[in-house]
């Protein structure tokens, strides 16, 4: 229990790898608060089942204490009153925070150039994934600067500036990996005022850092494929990269072995993948494999066409 008396925020702890990101916290002791819009009966206009409720429930199940807290993250308000409830709840104390919101499936239009994708549609993905990450990181930052202490995690999608596929989404995902090498800079940054003098502000002792799964074994992943998770190698017929596949618990056990280890500044500004972090601290996903999606990709890139088994 590594992480016994820590607290955590999960935004968009809902369903992927945030909530696979809350369990796996809870499961080495912290205590984690689970935000999103989709609760027991009021589903978000993502309109899928999962649950805020289910997830905290999963978090106390294994081991932790898991809260389930109802917050849209592009309502500055809410967002303010979600901070102000951690902070009266536990003397100010925040440890974690995990920006996983994204909501931008609807909204990701593969295969149109972008000179033909409705603007307005972009806007609003701008907002949900990365307007909701800067609010999220601003309030909760307070919290972390007044105990100089904390860790902060954007979720993405490739560690790389590789192009992924729409102009938009390629955007969000990019436009994260910035944000966590922004806020480490001004973590690590030293100030100085007008003067020329160095400001109080100094450096802080909070890292920021970005983390991108692999090909994801989601609940809309299976779904899309038509199997479960009991069964999901069935789908390697329809995709052979599905070979390769992790489930949301290995970004989790990555998060937590991140917050777990105290040279995790070392890593401050920049971004990583579960697949090398997996080697690095040792853990497997919940299936006893280790997936490599690098290694794995640059092989088929290789031998396309062939069946990876």
């Amino acid at each position: 229990m590594k992480l016994k008396g820590k607290i955590a925020l999960v935004a968009g702890a809902t369903r992927g790898c945030g909530r696979g990101i809350a369990i796996e916290l809870g499961a080495v002791g912290a205590t984690v608060y689970c935000t999103g819009r989709s609760i027991r009966g009021n589903r978000s206009d993502l309109n899928r089942p999962e649950t805020l409720e289910e997830t905290a429930e999963l978090v106390t199940q294994a081991g932790g204490q898991g809260i389930a807290v109802r917050v849209d993250h592009t309502q500055e308000a809410q967002v303010k009153a979600l901070l102000e409830r951690v902070k009266t709840e536990h003397n100010g104390q925040l440890d974690i925070l995990v920006n996983d919101v994204w909501g931008g499936d609807s909204l990701t239009v593969w295969g149109t150039p972008f000179w033909e994708l409705e603007p307005a549609q972009g806007w609003k993905l701008l907002e949900r994934s990365v307007y909701s990450h800067i609010l999220t990181s601003r309030y909760a930052t307070a919290l972390m600067v007044e105990r100089n202490s904390g860790l902060i995690i954007e979720i993405t999608d490739g560690d790389t500036l590789k192009y992924r596929g729409n102009f938009f989404y390629d955007l969000v995902k990019t436009s994260v990996i910035r944000l966590a090498y922004a806020m480490a800079e001004e973590f690590g940054a030293k100030r100085y005022n007008h003067t020329g003098q160095e400001d109080a502000i100094g450096k802080k002792n909070i890292t920021a850092l970005a983390l991108t799964p692999g090909f994801l074994r989601s609940e809309a992943m299976l779904e899309h494929f038509g199997v479960s998770e009991a069964n999901w190698r069935e789908a390697i017929l329809q995709d052979p990269y599905f070979a390769e596949s992790e489930t949301p618990h290995y970004i989790g056990r990555a998060v937590a072995a991140l917050a777990s280890d105290p040279k995790v500044h070392e890593k401050a500004g920049k971004a990583l993948a579960t697949w090398h972090l997996a080697r690095e601290y040792g853990f497997l996903d919940v299936d006893g494999r280790q997936p490599h999606w690098q290694e794995f990709y640059q092989r088929m890139q290789k031998t396309e066409g062939q069946n990876p088994l």
